[in-house]
């Protein structure tokens, strides 16, 4: 059992070591008894060049003194947790460096939310206590490779119970944002699940700010056209909180959005792809809420495919190959969208969310002209066009799709929408009318076999038993896992690096421990799912809990399995 030492205790070690060789720090690992907080020097640093010292903040529930009412539910306590780690953030960031040294001497920081409200191990509300605990980063004072730890003792002492003092305690924060936070969240997800219930996959509130300032921004853009919904897809959802919210909303089914460049069709798809997250207040699209399973999917010429079954899409191949079971190190951009359709089916998705300009034009449609000169006996692509529809009936899965340059899709959709200098327009009736005069090549397309999806991944006993594995997240394009990469650029709905990093881990424990030649890629991730809601990442991590973990979605979970060239499945 951990032994709880005083304040006094830390700061007697801090000038005994003081101007001693770096490693004295070790000395320092241990829990510290402060005033209204504990904390905890979980790991030290061996150089102060190398990554920071692990440091965290444990404030009892009975000393913090938040409402339980603003944390009774998982989203609601998910939303504290995201603001109380702004405020934090932002009282860390006047302070970082203000401790001098050499490489990462002074530095505190901590894993900080962007617009959405995604759950992280930065912060972590018990449900039944209300215990708060903090993970952050602090680069310990040096001279050269010299232990400064009067500065450090400026850092323990001055610095951070200034930041905590300020942050997380109820009677210090304002409790008007306290409860518009809460009440965000409970409204969220009231609107999340009356999509089920209506039969909706998306609703986008009159008033919504979809356009983001830059490409490298995510916040709003100043000035930037307000959402209004066509009359004829309004719907209203009476809120607990706000009461009436009117907006359009997005029946189950096929739907089209068109329009000319640069009016904002993209803008919107882009919107719905992140609406599967909340977002904080003041976002623009806060209202903006997607069914929590949707997809972008897209082509991604030269990714790896493992025994996925596109045999609806891609047969007879000239070559012989078995697409019943496809394999291939580099896909084409029309195998690799067939594949991301399966797996998103595989992986539980309502709805396939995709846009024209990021797919593989053969793969979407084969017009009139091209299959005169080109028989389709003589074509081993059926287009997506032709499957569009039955996904739907035969599978329930719903299709957003943006087209800017082939009407072939009119057939195929309910609903049309054309964005019109940001403004939809709910044209359905015209388009349909006009479609008459360009009729869809006639012929049969047959039915196809829904497939089983008994991916087993094979026990990986080499990797189980490597102690010394090393993982690194490489920003938002990939992780590499003993310098095995997994290439995770086109998983568009990735929003945090946090969410690639919780990515390495959880591959790192399911190669390790979950991969046994018996359970199917599912139930694989089913599992390992289930241990991380139950157990929590200490479990996953196999001991200390990193800070900057973010968790992902079964779907993105799924996109990284598959996207790992080294997997061993039999199927």
């Amino acid at each position: 059992m951990l032994i709880m030492k005083s304040n006094q205790e830390l700061r007697n070690t801090l000038r005994q070591i003081d101007h001693k060789s770096y490693p004295a720090y070790k000395q320092l690992k241990g829990m510290y008894q402060f005033p209204n907080y504990h904390l905890g020097i979980d790991h030290v640093q061996g150089d102060p060049f190398a990554s920071p010292s692990k440091v965290s903040i444990h404030v009892a529930g009975a000393k913090a003194c938040f409402d339980k009412w603003l944390y009774d539910t998982e989203e609601k306590k998910t939303a504290l947790e995201n603001y109380l780690l702004r405020i934090f953030a932002g009282k860390l960031k006047g302070v970082s460096f203000q401790a001098k040294g050499s490489g990462k001497s002074g530095l505190m920081a901590i894993s900080t939310p962007g617009q959405e409200v995604l759950k992280r191990t930065a912060c972590e509300i018990n449900e039944r206590s209300g215990d708060i605990v903090l993970r952050m980063e602090v680069g310990f004072p040096a001279n050269g490779r010299t232990v400064n730890s009067r500065e450090l003792e400026k850092i323990l002492f001055e610095y951070l119970p200034g930041c905590v003092q300020k942050s997380l305690f109820a009677s210090v924060l304002d409790e008007n944002k306290l409860k518009e936070t809460a009440e965000l969240a409970e409204d969220q997800t009231y609107i999340r699940r009356q999509l089920q219930e209506r039969k909706l996959v998306a609703f986008v509130a009159n008033g919504a700010v979809l356009p983001r300032e830059s490409g490298v921004s995510n916040r709003p853009m100043r000035g930037a056209v307000a959402f209004q919904s066509p009359e004829e897809m309004e719907v209203v959802m009476e809120l607990p909180n706000r009461g009436s919210l009117i907006g359009m909303g997005i029946p189950q089914g096929i739907t089209l959005i068109v329009g000319g460049g640069y009016h904002g069709k993209s803008t919107l798809l882009r919107a719905l792809e992140l609406g599967v997250y909340n977002h904080i207040a003041g976002d623009g699209r806060e209202y903006v809420i997607t069914d929590e399973t949707a997809v972008k999917l897209r082509a991604e010429d030269g990714r790896s495919v493992k025994r996925v079954d596109i045999s609806m899409f891609i047969k007879d191949l000239p070559n012989g190959k078995d697409t019943g079971h496809f394999d291939t190190e580099d896909a084409s951009g029309s195998t690799s969208q067939a594949a991301n359709v399966m797996e998103a089916w595989e992986a539980g998705s309502r709805v396939f969310l995709i846009d024209e300009d990021t797919s593989a034009t053969n793969f979407m449609i084969r017009d009139e002209l091209m299959q005169r000169v080109v028989h389709r006996d003589m074509e081993p692509i059926t287009p997506f066009v032709e499957r569009v529809r039955e996904l739907y009936e035969r599978a329930g899965i719903s299709t957003i799709l943006v087209a800017g340059s082939s009407g072939s899709y009119f057939h195929k959709a309910d609903h049309i929408i054309q964005m019109n200098r940001y403004e939809p327009m709910e044209i359905t009736e015209f388009a349909k009318e006009e479609a008459k005069a360009f009729p869809l090549p006639s012929g049969d397309t047959p039915a196809f076999d829904k497939p089983d999806f008994e991916r087993i991944p094979l026990a990986d006993r080499k990797f189980a038993a490597d102690s010394r594995i090393k993982m690194k997240t490489l920003g938002m394009e990939g992780i590499s896992i003993n310098k095995e990469t997994i290439d995770l650029r086109y998983v568009e709905q990735l929003a945090d690096t946090g969410q690639l990093t919780a990515l390495a881990h959880l591959m790192k424990y399911m190669r390790a421990k979950i991969f046994d030649g018996k359970k199917n890629l599912s139930d694989v991730i089913d599992e390992t799912l289930k241990t991380l809601d139950s157990k929590g990442w200490q479990t996953i991590c196999g001991g200390l809990v990193p800070g900057n973990l973010v968790n992902v979605r079964r779907q993105e979970l799924f996109a990284c399995v598959n996207r790992f060239r080294n997997l061993d499945l039999r199927g």
